[in-house]
């Protein structure tokens, strides 16, 4: 059927049955990315198709990770530097309406990863089959990218399912199991992995009819009054979630879906524009560029052993149960000390906790938790491959610790410390073997937080550094390599901003204000709710360690909350008054005026400390810089980092800006050095070589 073609990205092959299986196997790579090649292949192959007319078409992937993920990015950032979106959608679009017009049976089998473009693949197919399997994911996550579906998703998923069910999908990328897909009716049956292309021949033979309540859900939800009815509500309820101007796409969406009529060729012309549109905002750049980031961040301990199979972690408070906890669900023996079983129970008691919400099924979560032992006695020590220093913030603690640990270890071992502020070269000075010893920063809450700051010191082995960056990559971690400097980078940037808010607040400006002027700005959560969060008691720590460094003073009023009590979530009690989780802010008087510089007040100094832990080579680069920020604090992701956002609102206007804050607020307030360097002149929208993988 397909003489004198060759492809280099598909694999063809007809059965005696008349069936063609078509093998996306993208060449010279571990993944299917749907590049331009990709698809101008598979139209070929589709005309020959339609001329043909094989009794049926089963398309599945080659790739063991899974069957797509997604449309090549790094040339979708090409067509936009080139002003060609419009087209190439245009393009993706055609290929994937000629397949679904195929005068044949069409099922895709689905395995692993089936992401953007590859799940609206999957919906120009008549038929569905997925891998019964935990690692099956289907999902629409383009609004993270700051755009939307443009190869069919918002003109098809919404009929197929309905819009009620197919909305809140693609509004927030979520994915979907392989079981939940079938309930929802993305997929029309599940098989065992192995059988997964006999069950697709099955269902290509004897397809079996929709449902007609699902059908008649779908046709009811996409009617012209249902989409006048329903998009101001799911417009309202994107609306409380995020602001339109931070995050267009959303918002787009859901107009391209009530603009959509009862023709295919309509919805998807309105899909194509509004894509095209949306890849030229400075959101859509940013989140892409931040996506990029993310891969990088995920690469750095890629093809190395860490040699880490059991960790002991010493400190079974918040950070360290947690950190335990973390790593036993990833697969690691873990053995968690401390100075009682009293201690360690509550660790325990959470872990268990996070292992039924991850794992669901019971032995799973029991294999778990056996991997999780506790040790009081800390006999775990000499068996480990990583010891975690996991106790309070006092340097002469941990300095005592260490010199019980390292007795113990036999050859190649790596001590880290999980501290947030003190210089590793103060904590290394005693070491027999400080080249194997350095920082593994975890944030709070462990299990939501992506960002493991790796801490250098001048003595570090630069093999103990990739091990460890190859650990992180282990347990699902994004890391960064940071100087071991007071604060290292994500403290370092984020306590200018708290501590210039707790002072705002003890000058009378009201904390509902100065949350909403932040999460205004676009941070994820205003500072005075964060410190509550976090704990005043952690605030005042890390705060009294880093102050002087930073040329800062802890606000009034700190000392007070503490004294009587009031630390904040924790206690019930802190800044706000907290009931069931939850704060309780106060009413902010209709007559209260907002002063004008509270969010620069706020926010510069951040992208002053931002600028100067680059002029002190805490970090590599700019753009490692930024995500570590972005990872580690939520920092505005659509404004790409605070380098990103001093490059986009213009070097010398935000210095400008640093000094009039200066000369009214004080010298605090001064930009630092590094304001000079030839780096920030950089559009900071370089993405990385391109790349198969």
């Amino acid at each position: 059927m397909f003489e004198g073609l060759r492809f280099n990205h598909w694999k063809t092959s007809e059965g005696d049955d008349g069936v063609v299986t078509l093998t996306l196997d993208r060449a010279n790579s571990s993944v299917n990315a749907i590049s331009r090649a990709v698809l101008d292949e598979l139209e070929q192959i589709i005309e020959r198709l339609s001329i043909n007319k094989p009794a049926g078409v089963i398309i599945t992937s080659a790739k063991p990770s899974g069957f797509a993920v997604g449309a090549d990015i790094k040339e979708f950032v090409e067509y936009a530097k080139h002003d060609a979106v419009l087209e190439n959608i245009e393009h993706g679009q055609r290929v994937y309406e000629a397949l679904a017009r195929l005068p044949c049976p069409t099922v895709a089998a689905v395995h692993g990863a089936c992401m953007g473009g590859g799940a609206e693949l999957i919906l120009a197919c008549r038929q569905r089959i997925a891998a019964d399997d935990e690692k099956t994911r289907i999902a629409l996550p383009e609004v993270m990218l700051g755009i939307h579906p443009g190869w069919g998703g918002t003109a098809r998923l919404p009929r197929l399912i309905g819009a009620t069910e197919a909305l809140p999908l693609m509004l927030t990328g979520k994915s979907l199991s392989a079981k939940r897909a079938l309930s929802l009716g993305v997929v029309d049956r599940l098989a065992r992995p192995e059988d997964l292309l006999t069950e697709a021949r099955v269902l290509l033979r004897h397809a079996p009819a929709r449902p007609f309540a699902r059908r008649a859900k779908a046709w009811a939800s996409n009617t012209w009054l249902a989409r006048q009815v329903l998009a101001p509500m799911v417009l309202k309820q994107t609306a409380a979630k995020v602001r339109k101007a931070h995050y267009p796409a959303p918002f787009a969406m859901i107009d391209v879906w009530k603009c959509g009529g009862s023709s295919i060729n309509q919805r998807l012309k309105i899909e194509a524009r509004s894509v095209a549109k949306l890849a030229q905002t400075p959101t859509a750049q940013n989140l892409i560029r931040i996506f990029f980031l993310q891969e990088r961040l995920k690469s750095q301990g890629a093809g190395v052993d860490p040699q880490i199979k059991h960790v002991h972690v010493v400190g079974a408070g918040v950070m360290g149960g947690d950190i335990a906890a973390w790593a036993a669900l990833k697969g690691f023996d873990v053995t968690l000390q401390d100075r009682e079983m009293k201690y360690i129970q509550p660790a325990l008691d959470r872990a268990r906790a996070l292992y039924e919400k991850k794992l669901k099924a019971p032995d799973k979560i029991e294999a778990a938790m056996l991997r999780l032992r506790a040790d009081v006695s800390g006999s775990g020590v000499a068996k480990a491959d990583l010891a975690i220093e996991a106790i309070y913030e006092n340097a002469e603690a941990k300095e005592a610790l260490y010199a019980t640990i390292e007795p113990q270890f036999q050859n190649n071992q790596i001590l880290a410390s999980n501290t947030s502020s003190i210089p590793l070269d103060e904590l290394r000075k005693n070491l027999a073997a400080p080249q194997r010893f350095l920082g593994l920063h975890f944030f709070n809450p462990v299990a939501q937080m992506p960002l493991v700051e790796v801490v250098r010191h001048d003595q570090l082995d630069p093999l103990i550094e990739k091990r460890a960056l190859a650990f992180c990559k282990a347990i699902g971690k994004l890391p960064v390599a940071v100087k071991g400097t007071p604060g290292f980078l994500v403290n370092r940037i984020l306590m200018p901003y708290l501590l210039e808010a707790l002072r705002m607040y003890s000058e009378g400006v009201p904390g509902p204000v100065l949350d909403r002027e932040a999460k205004k700005f676009g941070m994820p959560m205003g500072p005075i709710e964060l410190a509550d969060t976090v704990g005043l008691d952690v605030c005042a720590s890390v705060g009294r360690e880093l102050a002087p460094f930073l040329g800062l003073e802890l606000p009034p009023g700190l000392d007070d909350k503490l004294a009587a009590g009031k630390r904040g979530k924790k206690d019930g009690q802190g800044l706000y008054v907290w009931q069931d989780g939850k704060p309780q802010k106060p009413t902010v008087p209709e007559d209260y005026v907002t002063p004008p510089d509270i969010a620069d007040r706020m926010i510069l100094p951040m992208v002053n400390e931002a600028i100067a832990c680059l002029a002190d080579g805490v970090v590599d680069d700019a753009d490692l810089l930024d995500a570590g920020v972005i990872f580690g604090t939520g920092f505005a992701p659509f404004r790409g980092g605070p380098i990103q956002y001093a490059r986009s609102e213009g070097i010398d206007k935000l210095r400008a800006k640093l000094d009039e804050l200066a000369q009214r607020h004080g010298e605090r307030f001064k930009p630092k050095n590094g304001w000079d360097n030839p780096v920030l002149a950089a559009s900071g929208l370089e993405l990385p070589a391109a790349s198969d993988d």
